[in-house]
């Protein structure tokens, strides 16, 4: 195992000024970048700081979320009280709490799951919060941690192939939101994923996507926009429960009967928010298995010490419902 005393020659500092860096100790005056190598190198040796060898005994565990980069910070994350079931269902030997991580506020944590694709100013932060970390829907070529990696295109091209060679359906199209401040983009890997399997397909028109935000009003204005073009395709995705609840409402506003008038499909990702239409088509990942795991390979890194990475594929679905 690394020690202080290999840190301390890498980063060109103090072993006594490392040990107080990876406790951190807020205390000691050492520049932003001068912390950021003392965990960087910390973390390329692989190095366990007494805090986490403590965390492998110790009864309840706390897990941070970083999930900025797939839900805006106004919005809540319903799925983290429900996440301690899911935890006494894999083991009751360990007590895990789990906390939203604020980008803007570091904290102590013995392990983080992270959501989404992280700049490297993102990345120094979350690896000065915790040492234990899985990444999930990133780039596993971009980050030597824990990986879980899903496959979109799966469950769109099985969407796509129910819709348009099973049921006949002579046009699909896209009704999706996108979301932007700052460093934090959401939704714009998913369009990006969705327009190249509609392409590669052969059904994809760009006159049938739709882009806004994600918002309840956003889907409304834009299944509106949809409607009065002239040429609303027979069938259509659509992208989060937020889109979905206002597009439907257009939808029943105009007169329209789903699947009678129009077929629908949701876009289902780790479910943060209740869905309201449970029996609808959807292409989803399940997340119960995404929470699942993640939360294994944390704390096969928190409580049995597990050093080597791991990157996991797991696949989304269309899960065939009455809406199309």
């Amino acid at each position: 195992m690394a020690t202080i005393k290999e840190i301390s020659k890498l980063a060109g500092v103090s072993a006594a000024a490392v040990s107080r860096v990876l406790n951190q100790d807020d205390t000691i005056a050492v520049s932003p970048e001068v912390k950021k190598r003392i965990f960087k190198i910390a973390h390329e040796l692989k190095y366990v700081p007494p805090r986490m060898r403590h965390a492998q005994k110790k009864k309840e565990i706390v897990i941070g979320v970083a999930d900025w980069h797939i839900i805006r910070k106004d919005r809540a994350n319903i799925r983290l009280s429900s996440l301690d079931l899911i935890v006494k269902s894999m083991s009751g030997k360990q007590e895990v709490k789990f906390c939203r991580l604020d980008k803007n506020q570091p904290g102590q944590y013995d392990g983080i799951m992270a959501f989404g694709v992280f700049s490297q100013e993102e990345m120094e932060f979350l690896r000065m919060q915790s040492y234990s970390i899985v990444f999930i829907n990133s780039d596993p070529k971009n980050y030597e941690y824990d990986s879980i990696v899903m496959d979109f295109t799966k469950g769109i091209h099985e969407m796509l192939d129910y819709l348009m060679v099973r049921k006949k359906y002579r046009s699909v199209g896209f009704i999706g939101g996108l979301y932007e401040e700052g460093q934090v983009k959401i939704g714009y890997r998913r369009l990006e994923g969705i327009r190249a399997s509609f392409t590669e397909s052969g059904y994809y028109e760009e006159e049938n996507f739709y882009i806004g935000d994600i918002s309840r009003e956003s889907g409304y204005e834009l299944a509106k926009k949809a409607i009065e073009s002239g040429h609303l395709p027979e069938a259509v995705l659509l992208g989060s429960e937020e889109v979905a609840e206002g597009a439907l409402e257009a939808f029943q506003d105009a007169g329209l009967r789903v699947p009678k008038d129009i077929a629908v499909v949701i876009y289902k990702d780790i479910e943060t928010i209740e869905s309201k239409w449970p029996t609808y088509t959807k292409v989803r990942m399940f997340p119960d298995i995404v929470w699942q795991t993640a939360i294994k390979l944390l704390l096969e890194q928190i409580t049995e010490g597990r050093k080597d990475n791991m990157t996991i594929f797991l696949p989304t679905k269309l899960e065939v419902g009455d809406s199309a």
